[in-house]
């Protein structure tokens, strides 16, 4: 009998124990998953609805590319699920991403005539122009997702905190996808410097929810510009879509120009390849360097994501000199090799007599004098 009841407390114990872990996992989860909504983002209401539906770009209650695209392309024969588990590319490097830290710009008597490029990884590039300072699509965090648990996660770290970056007159947004706009980031910029916030129609929903105060959000469409710490900053056209949750294209996507008195610089954002670049090229350009998207792409989705040979055409499109890629190495977000939208930009660009730099995360690449192409990447991919 005393046995009986000795197994009975075992095995009421046993449940209460199971169900304390069962909470305590909940819990854990509600704690992992607490800034989820936050970092979904807000949504366009009132006066931000009223005027992106008298944009040229909104009708039937979203944005639209210039022309025709699709998310996805279907491919009789091909299973991306599997390919994406069984798939033979190397899509990591092999060993560690060398990072440096950005040397002391070189100085000059004539600041006005200064252009400087420090890329960080994936998109999220310093310009520094004529004495001023613009920072394109910061992404600083761990993982370009929603959530601290799940989703791509960094391939190498940023090459300096964020806190160690210097004043800035601009944070240009291109889209409001997680590789590109990214809510810790967006609110440790808000504490840490007094710059505004340049963004497509829409996005200040996603500013707005963050805490990211009106005087300093502002929205624009395409061909629309703004004037900040003397420099004309025009949002312009790409082909792309948008979304942070199951709704897509609530808010516009842009490529972007930012012009000094002298000096010009040329950003496609995420972008397909288009006719939109000559436009940009013949109303914008010429263009001292072009900071162009050349990964994350597939012939699954051929028309959001340039390769980078359409790259090198997008570039001479815009008449463009200096050449820079963007949107590699850092986040796994396709199936190609790591390594493989760089090498074939390297050869694309051997072939048209393209100006190339491509640089190391952190390093700061003066465009009038750019380190020699040495192909750093081959020996770690």
């Amino acid at each position: 009998m005393a046995r009986a009841r000795s197994t009975d407390v075992e095995r009421s114990l046993g449940r209460r124990m199971r169900g304390v872990a069962g909470l305590a996992a909940l819990a854990g989860l509600a704690w992992v998953a607490r800034d989820v909504p936050a970092a979904l983002g807000g949504r366009l209401s009132g006066a931000r609805a009223e005027r992106a539906a008298r944009s040229p770009q909104f009708r039937d209650g979203t944005f639209h590319n210039q022309a025709g695209t699709r998310t996805m392309v279907a491919e009789p024969g091909r299973n991306l699920v599997r390919e994406l588990i069984f798939g033979k590319q190397k899509r990591r490097p092999t060993t560690p991403v060398p990072l440096l830290r950005p040397s002391a710009p070189p100085g000059s008597a004539d600041a006005s005539d200064e252009l400087n490029i420090v890329w960080y990884g994936h998109a999220s590039t310093l310009i520094e122009i004529e004495g001023r300072r613009v920072l394109l699509d910061p992404v600083w965090s761990e993982r370009c997702s929603p959530s601290g648990l799940v989703g791509p996660r960094r391939l190498h770290g940023p090459p300096v905190g964020i806190d160690e970056l210097p004043p800035l007159d601009a944070i240009l947004i291109s889209h409001d996808h997680y590789d590109h706009l990214d809510m810790a980031t967006v609110r440790a910029l808000l504490a840490g410097q007094s710059a505004p916030f340049l963004v497509p129609l829409g996005v200040g929903a996603h500013l707005d929810r963050w805490g990211v105060p009106a005087e300093r959000i502002i929205e624009l469409d395409w061909s629309e510009s703004h004037r900040v710490a003397g420099l004309e900053i025009t949002a312009t056209a790409a082909q792309h879509f948008s979304g942070r949750g199951l709704r897509r294209d609530g808010t516009l996507w842009s490529s972007w120009v930012v012009a000094g008195a002298r000096r010009k610089v040329f950003y496609t954002g995420d972008s397909g390849y288009f006719d939109g670049y000559a436009a940009i090229g013949a109303e914008h350009g010429p263009f001292d360097v072009t900071l162009m998207q050349i990964g994350a792409y597939d012939r699954a989705w051929p028309t959001i994501h340039m390769f980078p040979e359409e790259a090198v055409d997008a570039h001479v499109d815009l008449r463009g000199g200096l050449f820079v890629p963007v949107h590699w190495a850092t986040f796994n977000l396709a199936l190609h090799d790591w390594s493989e939208p760089v090498d074939r930009l390297w050869a694309e660009a051997k072939a048209r007599d393209v100006r190339l730099a491509v640089p190391r995360p952190g390093e700061r690449v003066v465009v009038d004098e750019p380190p020699a192409v040495d192909g750093w990447w081959q020996a770690v991919a």
